[in-house]
C-alpha cells in the first residue's frame, strides 16, 4: 500500500513544507493589509511572522483534504480561540472571516478548490489540489 504524506507525516513538518511549496505560486501572494489586521476579535495584534499567510493556506488545504468539503464558518470556528477578557471569564470567539475567505479564493484562483452547491455548500478540492497535496514528500 502506498504511504500519502497528508496522513502519515505529522501535521507540524507536512505544513511546514506544504507552505514552502505554496510560495512558488503567485496566486498565493498575501495582500498588502494583511499586515496590519488582526487574524481574529480575540487576538492583541496582528501575526508576528512573516510567512504566517502560507501556513494557514496550508493549513486550511490539508483540512480540506482530510474532511472533504469545508466553508468560511467552519473554518472560522476550527481557528478561532478564547478572547481575554479582563476580570470576566473567557469567551471563544470566531477567526476573521474575510482573512479565510481570501485565502480560499487565492486556492480557487490556483485551480486548487472549487465551489460546490449540492446538499453540502462550500469549497472541495480539485484533483489538481488533491495531487499537489500529495505530492509533497519526506526529505
Amino acid at each position: 500500500m502506498e504511504k500519502n504524506p497528508v496522513y502519515d507525516m505529522l501535521p507540524a513538518e507536512y505544513n511546514k513544507k506544504l507552505a514552502q511549496a505554496l510560495t512558488e505560486f503567485p496566486e498565493f501572494e498575501m495582500p498588502l493589509w494583511a499586515n496590519f489586521v488582526k487574524s481574529g476579535v480575540s487576538k492583541m495584534r496582528p501575526p508576528a511572522e512573516k510567512d504566517w499567510w502560507h501556513k494557514r493556506i496550508a493549513s486550511i488545504l490539508r483540512l480540506t483534504y482530510k474532511s472533504k468539503v469545508v466553508g468560511v464558518n467552519s473554518l472560522r470556528n476550527k481557528y478561532g480561540s478564547k478572547k481575554n477578557r479582563g476580570q470576566k471569564p473567557e469567551k471563544f470567539k470566531r477567526a476573521s472571516g474575510k482573512i479565510i475567505r481570501t485565502m480560499l479564493q487565492q486556492a480557487e484562483k490556483a485551480g486548487f478548490m472549487e465551489k460546490i452547491n449540492g446538499k453540502i455548500i462550500g469549497r472541495q478540492l480539485t484533483d489538481k489540489g488533491r495531487k499537489f497535496l500529495e505530492a509533497i514528500k519526506w526529505e
